[in-house]
């Protein structure tokens, strides 16, 4: 089965085209195909690999045994809206952090100190089920390579409003218009938005991209930016901020393109 997604209309930063994407109904291996999320932090181009999404069928938040199991394909506000009416706590930053569970997981992702792996207690893979400490993992990353159908959490009873309140301040900073979020992971000690900006990038326009002038870190799309535009401000403040500070910016985004 199969479905077209325009990337254009789909993806957070508004960018890409019409492409044919498989849709994964049961456990399978990924034989090569990369798999698409919520496409929060994607850049896609118009010849990307070839993509697959989970169904409608890894899309879940159920209570097991005093655990909390969620499918893989399941939109972090809906996540987000089950905690908070059940009063469970340990969640709340997907409140104001789009993905799917499996994309949230795979990549760490939180706010701060506030990471999904700090309450989770094991993921489904296709090659068996695995504990977080069967896992690598760090900031923005884990060594997971293969689809997760699911991922069970601690219930933690107690919805944290304050920590709500928190992760909204933490959001009055980032800009407006379409984006894919970071851009780049903030080298040791340091910001890749301070970097951004001191190599004079901010606010650098190609076509209809640019580095925010909010945040430098941010590439937004003014309207119908084209996947050129955004892909020459990314390798230029990654040539610039190495020639002029030696360091290596590493993206946070995935770029797909074959």
């Amino acid at each position: 089965m199969s479905r077209i997604i325009d990337f254009s209309k789909f993806s957070s930063i508004k960018i890409g085209t019409p492409i044919r994407v498989d849709v994964m109904r049961e456990k399978e291996p990924l034989d090569g195909r990369f798999l698409v999320g919520g496409a929060n932090n994607l850049l896609v181009s118009p010849t990307p690999p070839p993509l697959v999404v989970l169904g409608k069928e890894f899309e879940y938040s159920k209570e097991e045994d005093r655990l909390l199991k969620i499918g893989g394909a399941t939109k972090s506000g809906r996540i987000f809206s089950y905690c908070k009416k059940r009063d469970i706590g340990g969640l709340e930053f997907l409140g104001k952090l789009p993905g799917t569970l499996g994309g949230l997981v795979k990549m760490n992702a939180g706010m701060k100190v506030y990471e999904i792996f700090n309450s989770l207690v094991d993921v489904t893979l296709l090659s068996g089920v695995y504990t977080k400490e069967e896992l690598e993992f760090g900031y923005r990353f884990t060594n997971i390579d293969e689809p997760i159908f699911e991922a069970t959490f601690e219930i933690k009873k107690g919805f944290d409003y304050t920590l709500l309140d928190e992760f909204t301040k933490m959001r009055q900073n980032q800009p407006k218009e379409p984006s894919a979020g970071s851009v780049f992971k903030n080298p040791d000690g340091d910001y890749a938005g301070r970097l951004i900006e001191a190599v004079g990038l901010k606010g650098k326009r190609v076509g209809n991209a640019m580095w925010s002038e909010v945040h430098a870190n941010f590439l937004v799309n003014m309207g119908n930016a084209s996947f050129d535009d955004a892909y020459s401000l990314i390798s230029e403040a990654k040539s610039r901020v190495l020639d002029e500070f030696g360091i290596e910016l590493k993206e946070e985004i995935i770029i797909l393109y074959s």
